[in-house]
């Protein structure tokens, strides 16, 4: 199938530098994706102007502004009608585009993509979601909402766990995906009144695999495949997660540079490390997807590199192949018709 993106090429802390290269890299690796960079058409000419590349596969959407890494939502979506996010949001709308991917401001991306496109009949609010690595080599556990929605009602975190379920079956390869809670203990005594009623309605589903509350220690076990929570936790968490791998790979580097012998031992065990970093490398799992939309956007990391950011490029595709709104529209809406 032929499947075509578009790029908002001016969004994150590099722009063209690294949505250029990253977009000639991708299409040269998937045969069927073509890529639409939106953003100021001069500066992309030049920047292209001076690298091969598929000109039938590669072209240019002119967009005359651009959304600043620090301004207010409501002030791009009001003010920025003509910017690189928006622009890109709307040839997915007209079907010009089967999905957008953008590093930028990660407020502005969500309210814009919510008010062009809306959300699936049946789901409130979209969530934004990705995956972390675990202590099984061939199984990461996916985790939403990351940051989309700062107060969540239980029934939203019910439907997060649904989305989550589709996302991993379709995306992640996961048949019947378990599901949990993220809570401050396994205990159905523990936690809020939020969660306890959002694990009520979770325990009478029969659409959904759930397991039960799991602490944060046990993503990365992993317990289960998909963990909810609201998206001031998940935005925590995933932080927090990304500054301890970091922590860790300098405790690693620092130990082995401090003399010879350290040294020598590293220049030894090079092999092991250098698998090591590319397991907890968060670059590895850049792409998280704002999954709940009449569309597919995917969110890159604002200072994603060109690795990390074909990484995004790569995950829009699998989304795409998968048809996840389709999957998610029809599950939401027979889940509707049999309540």
């Amino acid at each position: 199938m032929s499947i075509k993106i578009a790029i908002d090429a001016m969004g994150g802390d590099y722009g063209p530098a690294i949505t250029v290269p990253a977009a000639i890299k991708a299409v040269e690796e998937i045969p069927e994706l073509s890529l639409i960079l939106v953003g100021d058409k001069t500066l992309l000419s030049k920047k292209l102007a001076k690298r091969k590349y598929d000109q039938e596969r590669l072209s240019i959407c002119h967009a005359s502004e651009v959304v600043a890494m620090d301004e207010s939502p409501a002030s791009a979506l009001r003010y920025k009608k003509d910017s690189s996010m928006r622009v890109a949001i709307n040839l997915v709308k007209e079907k010009k585009a089967s999905a957008c991917i953008s590093a930028g401001n990660t407020g502005a991306l969500m309210a814009t993509a919510r008010f062009v496109l809306k959300t699936v009949p049946g789901i409130d609010r979209p969530a934004i979601s990705t995956t972390l690595p675990t202590r099984l080599l061939n199984r990461d556990a996916r985790i939403l909402d990351l940051g989309a929605n700062v107060d969540s009602t239980s029934q939203q975190l019910f439907q997060f766990a649904l989305m989550g379920s589709i996302l991993a079956e379709a995306v992640d390869n996961v048949k019947n995906p378990s599901v949990g809670l993220l809570n401050i203990g396994k205990e159905d005594i523990k936690g809020n009144e939020l969660v306890k009623q959002a694990a009520q309605l979770l325990q009478a589903s029969k659409h959904i695999n759930y397991q039960g509350y799991v602490e944060a220690n046990a993503i990365f076990k992993p317990e289960v495949d998909v963990i909810v929570c609201d998206g001031f936790v998940g935005n925590i968490a995933l932080k927090t997660s990304e500054g301890t791998a970091k922590l860790i790979a300098e405790f690693l580097l620092n130990a082995f540079k401090r003399n010879f012998l350290t040294k020598l031992v590293g220049l030894i065990a090079y092999p092991v490390l250098r698998n090591f970093k590319s397991r907890i490398n968060p670059a590895r799992y850049n792409g998280a997807s704002l999954v709940g939309l009449n569309g597919i956007v995917v969110k890159s990391h604002g200072h994603a590199r060109h690795q990390a950011y074909l990484n995004a490029i790569k995950h829009a595709v699998t989304q795409v192949r998968q048809n996840i709104p389709q999957q998610l529209a029809e599950k939401v809406q027979k889940l509707l018709e049999e309540n």
